[in-house]
């Protein structure tokens, strides 16, 4: 019989996150040396990564920090996936997303493929995923990434589920004047998710079709030839209402709207960005 004891036993748990037949036979594999029982469980476990790449992996966190730049602040977020709820909470997977957003951070890594190859605790973000995958036995996927630069970053954490971490987070990048109302507009983006800043920032195609829509059920609806253009400007209107931030009624007061409460600041909301997992 291999040499370690209960106590061996609940170490290597803690340690690698192993169940507990995994952990006994290591050490039965590795005649009780812990160093080389945690090698055996890391290989396993990378041999199995390749049978979990059609899994899906739509549970997991966001992790996110706002920092000081150079003409400001920089906000980072980062999206990280795993299988379950389960993993989604533990320490370990908690510990790992710290250590990806700490290296999106000092890379600068703006996408998800360049944060792969940034380096962390002496290997890729990509190797460390690996052997996280390896130790916790789920496909883990760092997902995407997103910077936001402002004078002011703003950032707001939201938890769907009390038990999980963070699920929805939002940078609001502002001027000096308008961050005194910053965090209540992240707030406003987390619950009602704006595809875009403002009017002009939706693409023409995506106008344009909307457009078309508005136009044929007008006309479907039977209305008088002359005041087709006006009605499919006031459905128009509504479409800007819906996707874009600066046109939304705010949430702590929907008689106003979010562009107007950001203009009595007489400063300025310069971008925003929005993460919601598996979104």
């Amino acid at each position: 019989m291999a040499n370690y004891t209960t106590a061996d036993i609940k170490n290597l748990r803690e340690k690698t996150g192993a169940g507990m037949m995994d952990v006994k036979k290591a050490l039965d594999e590795a005649d009780g040396d812990l160093d080389k029982a945690v090698e055996i469980i890391r290989v396993k476990g990378l041999k199995g990564i390749a049978k979990r790449e059609g899994r899906s992996a739509s549970a997991g966190l966001i992790a996110a920090t706002v920092v000081d730049g150079e003409a400001g602040q920089v906000g980072v977020l980062v999206e990280i996936n795993a299988e379950t709820d389960f993993v989604a909470k533990n320490q370990k997977f908690i510990d790992f997303a710290d250590k990806v957003l700490a290296a999106a951070v000092a890379s600068g890594a703006e996408d998800a493929e360049a944060l792969a190859q940034a380096p962390v605790d002496g290997e890729t973000v990509q190797a460390l995923t690996d052997g996280m995958q390896a130790v916790i036995g789920e496909k883990i996927v760092v997902r995407r990434v997103a910077r936001l630069s402002a004078e002011k970053v703003d950032l707001y954490l939201h938890r769907t589920n009390p038990d999980l971490p963070a699920q929805v987070a939002v940078l609001v990048g502002t001027d000096a004047k308008a961050a005194e109302v910053a965090h209540d507009v992240a707030m406003h983006i987390a619950a009602y998710s704006p595809q875009y800043l403002r009017r002009e920032d939706v693409p023409a195609d995506v106008v344009e079709k909307e457009r078309k829509i508005a136009e044929e059920t007008t006309r479907a609806e039977g209305k008088p030839e002359k005041a087709i253009a006006k009605i499919v400007e006031g459905r128009l209107g509504g479409f800007f209402k819906e996707i874009c931030l600066l046109d939304q009624a705010y949430a702590k007061d929907p008689k106003t709207t979010v562009g107007k409460v950001i203009e009595a600041t007489g400063g300025e909301l310069t971008g925003f960005v929005r993460f919601r997992v598996g979104a």
